[in-house]
């Protein structure tokens, strides 16, 4: 009850107080929503062309898997309210980068990239910022590759481009970044410097287990022992 109290007080910053006004603009946030959701299926269809063709190419499939996640509506407002932009849906499309996101799975290191590279070599997707937190990790020994990008949602009556964040990353990056998002938000902890301690040395261990695992692959592909 009280995250719904919040959702409708963030919702009365960002509606008019005029009746008719108020049903207008909810009508225009649903398909606002609804935008976003059509931009991940585009990204996704995408991606899933994209792991079918190098299946066929001898590289197996070098997504593990894809996920796929749509900003909660209260997790919308609160940013645009934590960093001060305006409470208003134009805001929502011009500040807001993460509203839509697709988080894709590689077994090996090198298929992130090579991921990455054919996303980007769509001739629709025009690719907005790139982050690459494999090559320059975060301090706390968070590794990913990020991309913000843009990709033209067709509907009835227009054309309309929209962003989506791409994370991709290796399973052991996964898996290690679950459990330091867990621990950001767990409250009143102990140990906790000791424990982000122990995250962060985990985050170097997992960078050279990846790395090994490239040339263990590459040795079996090989059939060379050196």
């Amino acid at each position: 009850m009280k995250e719904e109290s919040r959702v409708q007080e963030l919702l009365n910053e960002l509606l008019p107080d005029d009746p008719e006004e108020r049903a207008k603009t909810l009508d225009e946030l649903d398909k606002l929503l609804m935008r976003y959701e059509s931009a991940i299926r585009e990204i996704r269809t995408k991606v899933e062309i994209l792991n079918d063709e190098l299946s066929l190419t001898g590289d197996q499939n070098p997504i593990a898997s894809i996920s796929s996640r749509r900003k909660k509506l209260s997790g919308i407002l609160e940013k645009l309210k934590r960093q001060g932009f305006p409470m208003t849906l134009e805001s929502i499309e011009e500040n807001l980068t993460d509203v839509a996101g697709i988080r894709i799975i590689c077994s090996f290191m090198d298929d992130i990239y090579k991921v990455a590279r054919m996303l980007q070599q769509q001739d629709d997707i025009t690719v907005i910022t790139v982050k690459d937190y494999i090559a320059k990790p975060k301090p706390n020994g968070y590794r990913s590759y990020h991309m913000i990008v843009e990709v033209p949602v067709f509907f009835s009556n227009e054309k309309r481009p929209m962003k989506v964040e791409v994370q991709i990353r290796t399973i052991a990056m996964d898996f290690w970044a679950n459990l330091e998002h867990r621990m950001r938000y767990k409250k009143d902890i102990e140990a906790a410097d000791e424990i982000m301690d122990e995250l962060k040395e985990c985050a170097e261990n997992i960078a050279a287990t990846d790395t090994k695992m490239m040339i263990i692959r590459e040795k079996i592909r090989s059939g060379s022992l050196d």
